[in-house]
């Protein structure tokens, strides 16, 4: 299960935030993306086995809880340490080069622990170590990929392209990854590991092999330092309307899915009594559901504009949230996980693709970095009060609670329909246009 992302058409985009949509073409596979979008989605396969090994070899070398989530909260730190650096750093180099040369040195870092693992000379130390290492890494790759996309595609294709991209990485991810943990288990202890290790070097070698000019950026001022690159960058974040609305909007649902997140094993298995199976069911529903809503996500922009997507998917999911926390049925759980993981991704991929095509080009990095700080901060902070509900209200309160968070969050989408919102058109100006009625 994912919290929200950061992770397009743009004909004529109107003070409200909306992205005229109607004239929109599908991203060509040749000229590059077919590698990108291969490249994506091996890499996210591999992370998906590496994510599901490491708690279950924690579990092997130690049998202390907070030992064990130790190692999970070592992949959130590095984004609220060094999330909005990565994002800089992102504006300023060559993001096809950056992009390789980290996964190569994830892949060599992740295959050199395989072998350590393989001898059997595995810790917990060594654990939080990767992880920590990994994500710092991460901070640069993530932000670079969301710099480089609409480097390699005109913006009229960006909103089919980010809907291919997470379908793909959901399928690789959510469904063909997980149950092979197990099997790769049976071979040993590492196998995982090593398939990750050889997924990071296979990414590298597509994005390398990518033919593109890197995008032309305007000199830096004199005496420019990181700190002021990244000033920058917030400010125009919080200087348009829209995005600054989506943003908020973003991190409020991102502390009710951890809210929710944290414990829906306990709704599960004891206000449900549903046990493990009923568990799996629920996971595998947002799953399917994650899936449909990647398909689903470009034809709603369609029809009703971004801006208009994301509102509904606020709504759809407000109202999941309330069946999963007042029905108390395995049957209500399924239904609305299905909905929440649609909903979901067509959140993810039309405030992804708002975010590109309203970004200036030379700033598509920090404002990236800006989400993703903003995304990451607010999943630890919605445990802990997921934690809190349940303990004050009942085990299915957490769920209740995620409910009025996404309504706040829908709420407060409502200055993204205001008028005279800055805009960016597609050579990177910016504009002022008035709201559509």
């Amino acid at each position: 299960m994912q919290a929200r992302t950061a992770r397009g058409e743009l004909t004529a985009v109107v003070g409200t935030g909306e992205t005229r949509t109607g004239q929109s073409r599908a991203p060509g596979w040749r000229g590059g993306f077919g590698r990108l979008w291969t490249a994506a989605v091996v890499s996210r396969f591999g992370d998906a086995l590496r994510t599901s090994a490491l708690p279950l070899l924690a579990v092997r070398l130690s049998d202390e809880p907070l030992v064990i989530a130790s190692v999970t909260a070592c992949g959130y730190v590095p984004w609220l340490l060094f999330g909005l650096l990565g994002g800089a750093l992102a504006d300023r180099v060559d993001g096809r080069r950056a992009m390789w040369a980290v996964d190569t040195v994830r892949g060599l870092l992740v295959a050199a622990f395989a072998v350590t693992v393989g001898l059997g000379h595995a810790s917990i130390p060594l654990l939080l170590v990767l992880a920590f290492t990994l994500t710092t890494l991460q901070t640069l790759f993530d932000n670079a990929a969301t710099a480089l996309l609409p480097a390699l595609l005109d913006r009229a294709a960006l909103g089919g392209a980010n809907a291919r991209l997470m379908t793909g990485q959901q399928i690789a991810g959510g469904l063909l990854a997980a149950p092979l943990v197990p099997l790769l288990l049976t071979a040993g202890v590492a196998m995982p590991f090593a398939a990750d290790a050889g997924t990071f070097l296979v990414a590298a070698a597509l994005v390398a092999s990518l033919r593109m000019r890197p995008p032309e950026r305007a000199p830096r001022p004199a005496g420019s330092t990181l700190r002021t690159e990244i000033g920058a960058g917030l400010r125009a974040l919080w200087g348009d309307r829209a995005l600054r609305a989506i943003c908020v909007a973003t991190l409020l649902c991102n502390i009710g899915m951890g809210a929710l997140i944290a414990t829906l094993a306990l709704h599960v298995t004891r206000w449900l009594d549903a046990g493990d199976a009923g568990y799996a069911a629920a996971m595998t529903a947002y799953s399917v559901g994650s899936i449909a809503g990647g398909f689903a996500a470009q034809r709603l922009a369609l029809r009703t504009g971004r801006v208009r997507a994301l509102l509904v998917a606020g709504a759809v999911q407000t109202s999941s949230l309330l069946l999963i926390g007042s029905v108390r049925h395995l049957a209500a759980l399924v239904a609305g996980m299905l909905l929440l993981g649609a909903m979901n991704l067509v959140w993810n991929v039309n405030q992804v693709t708002l975010m590109q095509q309203r970004s200036p080009g030379a700033m598509v990095g920090r404002i990236a970095s800006a989400f993703r700080t903003a995304s990451t901060s607010g999943a630890p902070l919605g445990a802990l009060l997921g934690g809190v509900a349940a303990r004050a209200y009942g085990l299915n309160g957490p769920a209740l609670l995620a409910a009025v968070l996404f309504a706040l969050a829908v709420t407060s989408l409502i200055p993204a329909r205001m008028p005279d919102v800055p805009v960016v058109a597609p050579h990177g100006d910016v504009t002022t246009a008035r709201a559509e009625r």
